[in-house]
C-alpha cells in the first residue's frame, strides 16, 4: 500500500481562490499530510486522461474528488470514465460516479417521492418533449421549483408562479396552462425575477435536459423555505453540524445560497436533534431506493419545513448534495481532520490482507 491520496481538481471556475484551489483542498490535503500519509493535488484536463490515470493509478490508494460538475472542461463525461477506470484499477473512490450520480442527482428527490420525506407530487423530466406536454398542466396546481441536474449554488433553479394572481386563484387544477400565460420566474442564483411566457421559458429550460444526465426535476414550491433551510452535513455517516440557511428577505426571494445573500447560522446536530434522528432513520430506506448505502466521504442533505395532516411541524427533503460539497466557512471545526481521518480508514478498511485460508 503506497498511503497515498490524491486529490482531483480542475483549473479555474468562481470556487477558487487565489492560489488556484478551493478554499477547503489544501486544508484536506494537508490534514493527510499532518498523518504521515501522502497527499497532493492533480488538475483534470481531457487531454490528460490516460497520463493522469497512469500516474494516479501506479502511486496512489485512493482519490478525492474536489471538482464542481459545472466547472469541467469538456463535460463530466470523460471525468466521470477515469475516476470509474481508477475505481476499476483498484483505487477507493471517495465519491465515485455512482455515488455521484445515486445521491447527487436531482432525481433522487422522484425516487422518493413514495416516502415521507418528498411530496408525492415530484416528478423528473429526461425529455424535452415530456416536460413541454407536462409542466403546463404541473403548474396549474400552484407555484413549482424546477432543478437542473448538474447545477451549483442555485444555477438553474427556478421558483415558477403566475404573475397574474387573480389568474392563478382561478385555474382550474388539471387544466393545461396556455403557452402565452405570463410567468414570474426567479432563479435561486441570485434572487433575480424574470418576467417570460409559459412557452419561451420552457423553450429556455431545455438546454437543462439536452446533453449528458441532462433532466429538470419539478417539485411542489415550499412556502416556508422563507424560515429558511437546514442542511445536515456529514463526514461518512456522522453528521458534522447543521447549517440553518435563511434567505435574504424581501420580494420573492427563496434562495439560501450565500451568493444570493442568504444568512448562515451554525449549530450542533444536538440542537436539531429531531430531524438527525429522522434522517438517520430514514437512511437505510434511502439507500434502498437510490440503490445502494456506498455513504460518500462529503455529503449534505438540506431540508424545508413543512406541515403533516395535522398542523404539526415537520421536514421536506429538498436535495442531497455530494459531488463537491465546500465548506470553507467551517475550517475552524476542524471538519478537514474528520475528511482525512475517515478517507484514511476506507483505505485501509478496503487494502486490508485477508485473513490466511486454513487447511484441512
Amino acid at each position: 500500500m503506497h498511503k497515498a491520496i490524491v486529490v482531483f481538481e480542475v483549473e479555474g471556475g468562481s470556487d477558487k481562490y487565489f492560489d488556484g484551489h478551493r478554499k477547503d483542498t489544501m486544508p484536506i490535503v494537508n490534514s493527510i499530510l499532518e498523518t504521515g500519509w501522502y497527499a497532493e493535488v492533480v488538475y483534470f484536463r481531457p487531454e490528460w486522461r490516460e497520463d493522469i490515470f497512469t500516474y494516479v493509478s501506479e502511486n496512489f490508494d485512493a482519490y478525492i474528488s474536489r471538482v464542481n460538475p459545472g466547472n469541467i472542461p469538456g463535460g463530466e463525461k470523460v471525468y466521470f470514465e477515469l475516476l470509474t477506470q481508477l475505481t476499476e484499477a483498484g483505487l477507493v473512490g471517495m465519491s465515485t460516479p455512482e455515488e455521484m450520480m445515486a445521491y447527487g442527482a436531482k432525481d433522487a428527490l422522484v425516487k422518493l417521492n413514495d416516502t415521507d420525506l418528498v411530496p408525492s407530487d415530484t416528478a423528473a423530466y429526461y425529455d424535452v418533449e415530456t416536460f413541454h406536454d407536462t409542466f403546463p398542466i404541473s403548474l396549474s396546481f400552484g407555484e413549482r421549483v424546477l432543478k437542473q441536474n448538474r447545477g451549483s449554488t442555485g444555477s438553474g433553479i427556478w421558483r415558477v408562479q403566475l404573475e397574474d394572481k387573480e389568474l392563478a386563484a382561478s385555474v382550474t387544477p388539471g387544466t393545461p396552462l396556455p403557452l402565452d400565460t405570463q410567468l414570474k420566474c426567479t432563479e435561486a442564483v441570485d434572487n433575480h425575477t424574470e418576467i417570460r411566457e409559459l412557452g419561451e421559458f420552457m423553450e429556455f429550460c431545455d438546454r437543462y435536459i439536452i446533453g449528458d444526465n441532462g433532466m429538470l426535476v419539478d417539485m411542489r414550491f415550499m412556502s416556508r423555505i422563507v424560515e429558511g433551510e437546514i442542511r445536515i452535513l456529514l463526514v461518512g455517516a456522522e453528521p458534522v453540524f447543521v447549517v440553518h440557511k435563511k434567505p435574504a428577505e424581501g420580494g420573492d426571494n427563496f434562495s439560501a445560497t450565500l451568493f444570493s445573500g442568504a444568512k448562515y447560522s451554525y449549530d450542533t446536530p444536538e440542537a436539531w436533534q429531531d430531524l438527525v434522528d429522522m434522517f438517520a432513520e430514514a437512511r437505510p430506506v434511502i439507500a434502498e431506493k437510490l440503490g445502494g448505502d456506498n455513504i460518500p466521504l462529503v455529503w449534505t442533505a438540506d431540508f424545508m419545513l413543512a406541515e403533516d395532516a395535522d398542523g404539526n411541524d415537520t421536514y421536506v427533503l429538498g436535495e442531497i448534495n455530494c459531488s463537491c460539497v465546500g465548506f470553507t466557512s467551517e475550517l475552524d471545526m476542524g471538519i478537514q481532520q474528520r475528511v482525512a481521518a475517515v478517507a484514511i480508514s476506507r483505505v485501509e478498511e478496503k487494502k486490508k490482507p485477508l485473513p490466511p485460508m486454513i487447511s484441512n
